[in-house]
């Protein structure tokens, strides 16, 4: 990709994913896998790309093939792969999928000393951010490493420059040390970000200071207690919170008022990678002008046909397939 422009940089994590080819089939019984290439970060590159903006991944990975085929398979999707580091000491990580519709996908992490935790902040300084519009952050990237230092820094010169800094609050609970880690770095960064983008139950970790039920799965979010952190970030900071309710849709919180747009319910292949198609679409309709009501709108769609589909970055849609999918949901009276 030579263009000297380009509208998004994402920063973090990269893996290589195996996803179950028998659907339905207990993990003890999948007989075959098929690849592709994961983690959030380069998922919203990869849908940012496909619906038509020019997207760069900045990750890293190991010198070995599972890299190469890492970084094949995203400049095939249109990716600007020129600053992807490799880490000649590190593996790329790894994801294993298993497809048990409606609401069971067991995934298994590899990733002990992942090579994207190794960026570095003089391999971040290469990177064009005054020819970007948008930087796109994501929570598990603070959760160690030296990518913690590298977010830290692109959002503080993101600021400066005055490029919109988005970040998926990602929750992994497998991947922070302690329950309180997770929001303790959440909130360092958040203060330098324009948009948020969660569900409840991340939102509500990253803000509370007693997360460990949430953390643990032990407990959804008090609602009450939720609205009141919302209110309070919004107080803080002048951001758009995108509150993720699945197919209830969504609420977009601003400091001077609260909408909601409508989901799109649809039947459920898959949500591995839903959260991705909805902050790539998003973002895309962000870099249009249009507003976040309408943008939300459309993200809603992008994650309505991820979840339809086999596979995570596979069934990252174009921006044709979303256009037919609102229409026809529309013409249908729905």
């Amino acid at each position: 990709m030579t263009s000297d422009r380009h509208d998004l940089i994402t920063v973090g994590r990269v893996s290589l994913d195996l996803f179950a080819r028998d659907i339905g089939a207990e993990f003890h019984d999948i007989s075959s896998f098929e690849t592709s290439v994961g983690g959030s970060p380069v998922n919203i590159a990869i849908g940012a790309s496909r619906l038509g903006l020019r997207s760069i991944a900045f990750t890293a990975v190991g010198a070995d093939e599972v890299g190469r085929f890492a970084r094949h398979y995203l400049a095939r999707q249109g990716v600007n792969t020129d600053y992807i580091a490799i880490k000649p000491e590190r593996r790329t990580g790894m994801a294993v999928v298993g497809v048990q519709p409606p609401d069971q996908f067991p995934l298994v992490f590899y990733r002990e000393n992942p090579a994207d935790i190794h960026l570095s902040i003089s391999e971040a300084q290469a990177l064009p951010l005054d020819a970007t519009r948008a930087l796109s952050l994501s929570g598990t990237a603070l959760s160690r490493g030296d990518t913690r230092d590298v977010c830290l820094y692109l959002a503080e010169q993101a600021r400066r420059r005055g490029l919109t800094t988005f970040i998926d609050l990602d929750l992994r609970p497998d991947q922070w040390a302690h329950p309180l880690a997770y929001g303790l770095n959440l909130r360092r960064v958040l203060p330098l970000c324009d948009v948020i983008i969660g569900t409840e139950e991340e939102f509500y970790a990253a803000l509370s200071l007693t997360p460990e039920p949430i953390m643990a799965g032990r407990a959804a979010p008090d609602q009450a207690g939720l609205q009141a952190l919302l209110r309070q970030l919004c107080a803080d900071f002048d951001a758009a919170l995108i509150l993720k309710r699945g197919d209830r849709g969504v609420t977009i919180v601003r400091r001077e008022r609260q909408v909601d747009a409508p989901g799109y319910p649809v039947e459920i292949l898959n949500t591995v990678g839903a959260g991705d198609g909805f902050a790539s679409g998003l973002i895309y309709g962000w870099a249009q002008g249009w507003g976040w009501e309408r943008a939300a709108r459309f993200a809603n769609a992008c994650g309505a046909l991820v979840v339809t589909r086999q596979g995570c970055a596979r069934a990252l849609p174009r921006r044709a397939e979303v256009d037919r999918f609102i229409k026809d949901w529309e013409g249908a009276g729905a």
